[in-house]
């Protein structure tokens, strides 16, 4: 189980990563779109993103992962 979390952890930080290194003025831009955005909007994006997350761990565990 910890071996899971810590694969979790570290193919989003190699994600995070990879942003940040290939396209650092692209990240900028969109924090600032984000800034633009209302706060409700932003909660509402951000659960559905821990939504889609959910779905996706459970179908890895579903998968047996």
């Amino acid at each position: 189980m910890i071996e899971t979390a810590f694969l979790a952890l570290g193919l989003v930080l190699i994600v995070e990563g990879l942003a940040y290194a290939l396209a650092p003025s692209l990240v900028e831009q969109l924090l600032e779109a984000l800034r633009a955005m209302p706060v409700e909007a932003r909660r509402t994006l951000g659960l559905g993103a821990l939504a889609i997350g959910f779905v996706f761990v459970w179908i890895a565990e579903t998968m047996g992962a």
